[in-house]
C-alpha cells in the first residue's frame, strides 16, 4: 500500500483551508493542521485507500483535532472574499466581517459544509464519502447552504456559487 504521506506537501493547502475556514486564518490553524498531520503520521497504517482518497481520510483527521481546539478556545470563521481591488484594505476588512457575519448566522451543518466545499476544495463525491451520504444529497445541502449564505449576505452581485468570489458592494 501507498503511503499517502510520504509527501504531504499537496494536501497540506487543503487541510489548512479547511482548518483556516473552520476556525481563523492564523496560528490557530496552522497548530490544528500540525496537529493533523502528527496524528496523521502516528495512525498512517490505519489509513485504507479503499476507502476514500487521502484528503479526504486528513479532513476527517482535521474535523477532530477542531473539535478538540475548540474545547480548548472560542474560535471563529474567516474566509479570503476575492475584491476587485486587492489594495483596498478597508475594503477587505469590510467584506470580511460582513462574510464572517453571514457565516457565523447559518447552522452548524452549513458551515461544515461550506467548510469542506470551499475551505478543504473537496467535490461534493468527496464529502459525501467523508460524511457517508449520498452525493446528490451533499450537493442540494450545498446549494441550500449557498443561498442562506446569500440571503445572510443581502443584495449582493454575486455571480459565482463560491463564497470566495462574491463581490461585496462597500457602499450599499
Amino acid at each position: 500500500m501507498r503511503d499517502p504521506l510520504v509527501d504531504p506537501s499537496p494536501l497540506i493547502r487543503r487541510v489548512y483551508g479547511y482548518v483556516a475556514y473552520r476556525i481563523g486564518d492564523g496560528p490557530d490553524a496552522e497548530d490544528v493542521t500540525s496537529a493533523t498531520f502528527e496524528r496523521a503520521l502516528r495512525y498512517r497504517s490505519s489509513f485504507d485507500p479503499r476507502r476514500g482518497e487521502p484528503a479526504a481520510w486528513l479532513i476527517g483527521i482535521a474535523r477532530r483535532e477542531i473539535e478538540t481546539h475548540r474545547l480548548a478556545r472560542s474560535a471563529v470563521v474567516v474566509e479570503e472574499i476575492e475584491l476587485e481591488d486587492p489594495f483596498d484594505l478597508a475594503g477587505a476588512t469590510a467584506a470580511r466581517v460582513d462574510l464572517h457575519r453571514a457565516i457565523a448566522m447559518l447552522a452548524e451543518r452549513d458551515r461544515e459544509l461550506l467548510a469542506l466545499r470551499y475551505g478543504a476544495d473537496l467535490t461534493a463525491r468527496q464529502i459525501a464519502a467523508l460524511l457517508h451520504e449520498r452525493v446528490n444529497s451533499v450537493e442540494v445541502a450545498l446549494h441550500r447552504a449557498l443561498a442562506r449564505l446569500r440571503v445572510q449576505l443581502g443584495p449582493r452581485e454575486a455571480a459565482a456559487d463560491d463564497p470566495r468570489a462574491v463581490d461585496v458592494p462597500m457602499t450599499q
